[in-house]
């Protein structure tokens, strides 16, 4: 049709009504043969549209709802016996938010990417071709952006296994301290000193958490050889039951304060090992006021601690105050033979 409109008007005869009658018929034929044609791939298009926008919302309404009841239930048993053994608010709620924010994403993502795909497929284009150029240019992004991918795959593993979270105190290898904030490609941990580290989440190869399960208090108690172990293993217990039974440290301790016995031997002293579990996070905490304790128990109980001089030593000292000075020397009296044997000789008289 629209060749012969052209042919018609590059030529030199003018068109006649017939012509142009010809040429409105043509046109409403190709509409009315086609019509249907358009009609139902427009309402098909629209139809996905609106699918897949009322996919999209009532699935993110979904996941947010679910990071909502979420948070909710922590807050719930935040301050009681049971919030004690789970993770804390904040933690709990950067968690979520992660995890939220990635299956939002993925969802957005996956719903919009087949919508797209339907629609091009509704015109009849070849998909193929272009899902084999997106699939190269994915697999060139991986390579060129490999580290980033790999943080990112890192931290999403890290989130989903609840490895660790805000508050906790680890050791991941490259730095130490407590975690302040998580996120999907970095990590922030603050130091024993102050200072902040950013981890990526990549370079991590291993992580100890020291804040989840539980912890060991364990103090090393170093007395003379010659004290009595029953008495000292009495001071001992008698100690770590007051101390149990204490505020705020019944609460930290998860078990009774255990004497294990002697961990090593030697001549002039005994090394006794005090345990006791722990609240996680909360060992150094105990370890310091059981050494409080025991050194105030074994002042009343007269157990001496090694470190000052032993008992025969101190009455030895106390009997003759002359025992801790040394001989006098040879050398102090200029006469003494060992005195003239070490001056010096004489120079010899060159003059002669």
């Amino acid at each position: 049709m629209i060749l012969s409109v052209l042919s018609a008007a590059g030529g030199n005869e003018q068109p006649t009504l017939k012509d142009a009658q010809e040429q409105a018929g043509q046109a409403a034929s190709w509409v009315e043969q086609n019509w249907s044609t358009w009609l139902g791939i427009g309402l098909r298009i629209v139809l996905i549209v609106v699918i897949a926008a009322v996919l999209r919302v009532a699935i993110r309404r979904a996941i947010t709802k679910l990071i909502e009841r979420m948070n909710r239930t922590v807050q719930a048993v935040d301050g009681t016996a049971l919030g004690g053994l789970l993770v804390n608010v904040e933690r709990r709620r950067q968690r979520s938010q992660a995890i939220g924010s990635v299956l939002r994403s993925v969802a957005s993502f996956v719903i919009l990417g087949t919508a797209a795909l339907m629609i091009l497929g509704t015109f009849e284009i070849n998909l193929a071709p272009l899902l084999a150029s997106a699939g190269v240019a994915g697999v060139a992004i991986g390579f060129g952006a490999r580290n980033l991918v790999t943080d990112f795959l890192s931290g999403v593993f890290m989130i989903l296994e609840d490895q660790y979270g805000v508050g906790d105190t680890i050791d991941a290898g490259v730095a130490s301290g407590e975690v302040i904030e998580v996120g999907l490609r970095v990590t922030k941990l603050r130091g024993d000193n102050g200072e902040i580290w950013y981890v990526r989440n990549g370079e991590v190869k291993r992580i100890g958490n020291l804040s989840q399960g539980w912890a060991t208090a364990g103090v090393d108690v170093t007395v003379r050889s010659d004290e009595d172990l029953d008495k000292v293993k009495a001071v001992l217990a008698e100690a770590g039951e007051a101390m149990s039974k204490a505020e705020p440290w019944n609460e930290m301790l998860w078990g009774p304060v255990e004497v294990l016995g002697l961990d090593s031997v030697l001549l002039d002293s005994m090394v006794v090992r005090v345990s006791a579990k722990t609240m996680p996070g909360k060992a150094l905490t105990v370890e310091r006021e059981l050494r409080w304790r025991i050194k105030r128990a074994f002042d009343e109980a007269g157990i001496r601690i090694v470190g000052g001089l032993p008992a025969q030593a101190e009455a030895e000292a106390a009997a003759d105050p002359t025992a801790g000075m040394s001989a006098p020397s040879a050398y102090a009296s200029t006469t003494s033979p060992q005195s003239l044997a070490a001056s010096p000789i004489p120079p010899a008289n060159l003059s002669k």
